[in-house]
């Protein structure tokens, strides 16, 4: 339990999750042939660069591929994949990264964009951690670590993680995990932000560490990656939390140093198989923002570069789960359909999935079962939450407070971060990793029993088809759509096409939905299943017919 008299009555000082510079992202025009190495810019085409050499020399600025590697090689590593799936993957050869200072970006954008192989130039804002702001200290969270030091043995705070219980309030983690790989076996996720402890006492097994970009040394984005990683990924013992799929394999991937969001998720993508998971935990100020709180902050695909490096991965049959972000912005707004300044002339906004689809799933934030650690203050369960963002494009939610996890140390505290845990963690940074614990829990027992993993698309048609449904509050009426919370128990017997039964003996073979048991069962009044396979039918839930 959180023991206010154990709080600093001091000022904590840290930075809270200092952002990453702003980048100028450039797009050359594919017929040009834009090739930029360490001794400049050359046209492998015949294109005359002179103009675009001599404004990057006058200028002391550096153009460079934005994804880390050659053209040539980026090109043909698209043009294999593209043979291999028969899916129209993004050119991603033709993105670059302007090195310069950050006061200077607009105006080198606007000279850029006036070059005759240059399609398109534009600045990104700053990417940011997708949790809640306290609106009077603008700090993220509210949380600080409890100067008391910390037990020679944490307690066990499994009881604390409501979000593992049976559906509606949970997702039903603890049933998965009866399954054979229903702990995540065999999968593999890779978590993009800023920094972690891997050092954490709960983070020490099925662990790969940091494998890409430079974490950044602010408590505020490495406490984040920590309470992140240890929704999904702590690790099963006696102690602290449990993961929500404790075997699965996870690794992270930094945003700093250089390598920026679309970098990571290339990096990320190229690492990983057909199956395996990414977690995007970053959002971006959009054309709304107000620059009060995080109001207007959007999930970073609406930028160019970060939706193709999106598609990229989930060409390669990566899943991929995005936050939604913390805006309290209604994503079908008209406004989202204008590009921002610098954006190419086709761009279309892929918000709407019916101009494009990145393949990603999108997350937002539910309120958790009230009374949660004895709190009764954020709407019914599973209603959306008054800073997430929402829309069509939302594809599922998760609890957006009260996450129990590593991290912060406002549950368990003291001088050693190793042992710090929360019970606060919030915003779609939470909700995000709830949904990819899931997502991972049924990928590991498709692998377990040999059965082809999960794609983007099913895994997207999977939480939309099944789950706890949204509920209204206030002010903040279903219809503006977060989506269901998952239910692990409904997308295993869903996805494994198990035998349904009725009270009456009555079966169906047919994957389980709801449309199907619609067809000839709607006088039934309780839909059971075999789920684990025994012969014996466990009870699923009621059926009323329509």
């Amino acid at each position: 339990m959180t023991n206010s008299t154990n709080r600093p009555t001091a000022e904590f000082s840290r930075r809270e999750g200092a952002p990453i510079e702003r980048e100028l992202i450039v797009i050359a025009r594919r017929e040009a042939g834009l090739r930029a190495t360490r001794e400049g810019v050359a046209s492998v085409e015949g294109a005359d660069v002179t103009p675009l050499a001599d404004l990057l020399t006058s200028e002391s600025v550096t153009l460079r591929p934005l994804f880390g590697i050659s053209e040539e090689q980026i090109k043909a590593r698209t043009a294999s994949l593209a043979a291999e799936t028969g899916t129209d993957v993004p050119n991603l050869s033709v993105y670059y990264r302007v090195e310069a200072p950050d006061e200077r970006l607009e105006e080198l954008a606007a000279r850029l964009r006036e070059q005759e192989v240059v399609e398109a130039a534009y600045v990104k804002p700053p990417a940011e951690l997708p949790v809640v702001l306290n609106e009077t200290s603008k700090r993220l969270n509210d949380m600080v670590p409890l100067t008391a030091e910390a037990p020679s043995v944490t307690p066990d705070f499994t009881a604390r993680q409501a979000y593992l219980d049976a559906a509606p309030g949970g997702i039903d983690a603890r049933y998965a995990w009866t399954q054979p790989g229903g702990g995540g076996a065999g999968v593999r996720i890779v978590d993009i932000e800023g920094a972690w402890r891997f050092t954490h006492e709960d983070l020490t097994q099925n662990q790969g560490g940091v494998v890409g970009g430079t974490q950044s040394t602010d408590l505020g984005w490495r406490n984040h990656g920590t309470a992140v990683v240890g929704v999904f990924g702590s690790d099963r013992t006696t102690f602290g939390c449990t993961g929500i799929c404790p075997d699965a394999n996870v690794r992270a991937i930094s945003i700093f140093g250089g390598l920026g969001s679309a970098g990571a998720i290339c990096q990320a993508a190229d690492m990983l198989n057909s199956g395996d998971i990414i977690l995007i935990e970053l959002h971006r100020s959009g054309p709304r923002s107000t620059g009060n709180w995080q109001q207007g902050f959007i999930a970073i695909e609406w930028w160019p570069d970060d939706f193709d490096a999106i598609r990229y991965a989930t060409s390669r049959g990566v899943i991929v789960v995005e936050a939604a972000g913390n805006g309290a912005e209604n994503l079908d707004d008209p406004t989202y359909n204008t590009p921002a300044p610098g954006f190419p002339s086709d761009w279309t906004n892929p918000f709407n999935r019916a101009n494009r689809d990145s393949g990603a799933i999108v997350v937002g934030a539910g309120a958790p079962p009230p009374g949660t650690h004895g709190r009764n203050i954020y709407g019914p369960d599973r209603s959306r939450l008054d800073f997430s963002n929402y829309g069509a494009l939302i594809d599922a939610q998760g609890w957006g407070y009260e996450v129990t996890t590593c991290g912060y140390g406002d549950l368990q505290g003291g001088s050693n971060e190793d042992f710090w845990y929360t019970d606060e963690f919030s915003g779609t940074s939470s909700a995000s990793p709830i949904v990819v614990g899931a997502l991972a829990c049924v990928q590991g027992v498709l692998r377990t029993r040999g059965v082809s993993p999960l794609s983007p698309p099913a895994a997207r048609n999977l939480l939309r088809t099944t789950g706890s449904p949204q509920q209204n509050a206030p002010g903040r009426p279903s219809s503006q759509r977060i989506g269901n919370r998952p239910n692990l128990r409904e997308m295993l017997v869903f996805q494994l096409g198990l035998i349904v039964y009725g009270w009456d003996g009555t079966q169906m073979t047919t994957k389980w939905s709801t449309g199907d048991i619609g067809q000839g069962t709607g006088a039934l009044n309780w839909l059971v299943a075999d789920v684990d396979g025994d012969g014996k039918a466990e009870l699923l839930q009621p059926w009323n017919s329509p």
